[in-house]
């Protein structure tokens, strides 16, 4: 992710109550829900009308290992390509748009050593760090000398950059993890923050149980979704910040083209040639013609719900996603935090799309 996405917002989850085909419902995904394997998909996916949250639940840290012994100094290269030596791992720092270091870190059996966090660090565990980052997604170099790390692991998502080589500066050792995420990169960056702090046998114990549980998900998603192309729904990613009038369209190499094909959906910005990040506009929008929008719970609150969506944007109810206010939305902190939790953000998301009624 860029650093042109750091105006992520906190929202309430959707109203829920129950969904069948053909009503129009919000849905929230807080109850208890049957198995995957369990979950009987609708006929046809087309059918459910009105906007669905599909917040995955959070059932806690489950590390690899109980305070594992590092095998310091650490040398790394990182993602800059600068090389770093960690020596010291007992108060450690890790920071990026959605939280996915910190809760590696966490995973990794190294939680307790965690001694602040970023606002998109939500997890129960991490709860009582003081936060490090400012207005949102700000780094706070007051904030983090404050609580004294003795390494700092983060990536290009946050800023402002001064902090970063302000930290450096005062000989704290700074690890720059990459910020392209994707489903088929979890492995690869679980891995980095393991080497790091010098856990690597942990970091694969830790890919391992990710990957494996993410091909678990997938084997339910082939169930779930449309056997024939050519009925699979058709996904667009929109981002949306109403209060700074920011509405864009991922496409090809965003991430979210790796999250809707894991879903067995056609991501319609890849199919018009989209890449990257980039303004929508009326004619991308009316050509591309979405089934489904994938959205942010926050994006989507920003902007007055969906009836405020399609006030803004009035091009998307020329699209079966607008004419049936078919919108999927997930909190901004989940949805493309890619790393451990991604085989329930698949999970909460499969269902979303195929057997709303079971998110209830």
């Amino acid at each position: 992710m860029t650093a042109a996405l750091a105006a992520l917002v906190t929202a309430a989850l959707l109203a829920a109550c129950g969904i069948v085909p053909g009503t129009s419902a919000h849905t929230a995904g807080g109850a208890a829900r049957t198995p995957l394997a369990d979950v009987q998909p609708l006929a046809d996916p087309r059918t459910w009308e009105g906007e669905v949250d599909a917040t995955a639940p959070d059932d806690g840290i489950h590390p690899v290992a109980v305070e594992p012994a590092p095998a310091l100094p650490a040398t790394v290269t990182d993602a800059q390509g600068a090389t770093v030596t960690v020596t010291d791992t007992s108060r450690i720092l890790a920071l990026d748009l959605y939280g996915s270091l910190s809760r590696i870190v966490f995973e990794l059996g190294l939680g307790e050593h965690v001694v602040g966090r970023d606002t998109s660090s939500a997890f129960d565990e991490i709860a009582d760090r003081p936060l490090v980052t400012s207005h949102g997604h700000e780094l706070s170099a007051e904030a983090i000398l404050e609580v004294a790390p003795s390494v700092i692991l983060t990536d290009t998502t946050l800023g402002p950059w001064d902090v970063i080589l302000q930290m450096r500066d005062a000989g704290i050792p700074v690890v720059v993890l990459d910020s392209h995420r994707s489903l088929e990169t979890s492995g690869a960056l679980i891995t980095a923050v393991a080497d790091a702090l010098g856990v690597p046998e942990q970091g694969a114990a830790l890919a391992q149980r990710t990957q494996r549980d993410v091909d678990a998900v997938s084997a339910q998603v082939a169930r779930l979704a449309p056997a024939d192309p050519a009925k699979r729904l058709r996904v667009a990613f929109l981002y949306v910040r109403g209060q700074a009038g920011v509405y864009y369209l991922f496409g090809q190499g965003s991430g979210a083209d790796s999250l809707i094909a894991s879903l067995g959906a056609s991501d319609v910005a890849t199919e018009i040639g989209w890449t990257g990040m980039r303004p929508v506009n009326d004619e991308g929008l009316v050509s591309a013609q979405p089934d489904v929008l994938l959205m942010m719970t926050g994006g989507l609150d920003s902007v007055g719900g969906v009836d405020g969506l399609l006030e803004r944007l009035p091009a998307i109810a020329q699209t079966p996603a607008g004419r049936h206010r078919r919108i999927v939305a997930m909190d901004d902190t989940q949805i493309l935090a890619f790393g451990p939790a991604s085989a329930g953000v698949l999970d909460a998301l499969a269902r979303a799309l195929y057997a709303p009624q079971t998110l209830s």
